[in-house]
């Protein structure tokens, strides 16, 4: 593995972990030339998932690209990156239960938003308001009534 530092091609392990419920390794490696500690994943080769968009063009699934949309919606919040990962881990494993090889944008948004609900209600209403693009205020206004009337229910 090369060195993402010095670009040498030598490293050694240090340390090797199960990561994502055993479906991946997480390795600490060190270069054997500058010392730089670093860390490489090794999961199993999936087959693709592709997403069909609003438009209808298609698209391959990519965790990363959830994950950063997540950062995006849960930033300046508490929110860690730990909740942030699980949350995307269990959008991908849930989706590969499907029989299906293609699924919506509009299914995945639905089962983010269900989870990032349990988290954190402004990053829900921040991801909401992206996935949902929101044509007007009244829309957006009605999306929080129902978040606090859930918040409400769930009280009593």
């Amino acid at each position: 593995m090369k060195c993402p530092k010095c670009y040498h091609k030598h490293s050694r392990v240090l340390d090797s972990r199960p990561f994502e419920d055993g479906d991946a390794i997480r390795r600490r490696r060190q270069c054997e030339s500058c010392g730089y500690r670093f860390r490489t994943y090794e999961r199993k080769e999936e087959t693709a998932i592709i997403i069909v968009k609003k438009d209808g063009t298609r698209q391959e699934f990519e965790r990363e690209k959830l994950i950063r949309g997540l950062m995006r919606a849960c930033e300046k919040r508490p929110v860690t990156i730990e909740e942030i990962e699980e949350i995307a881990l269990n959008v991908e494993q849930e989706i590969r239960q499907w029989d299906e090889a293609e699924i919506s944008s509009e299914q995945i948004g639905e089962m983010v938003l269900s989870r990032l609900a349990k988290v954190d209600g402004v990053a829900y209403v921040r991801f909401a308001s992206v996935y949902r693009q929101f044509d007007n205020i009244t829309l957006f206004l009605d999306e929080l009534k129902d978040i606090l009337q859930s918040n409400v229910n769930e009280e009593k």
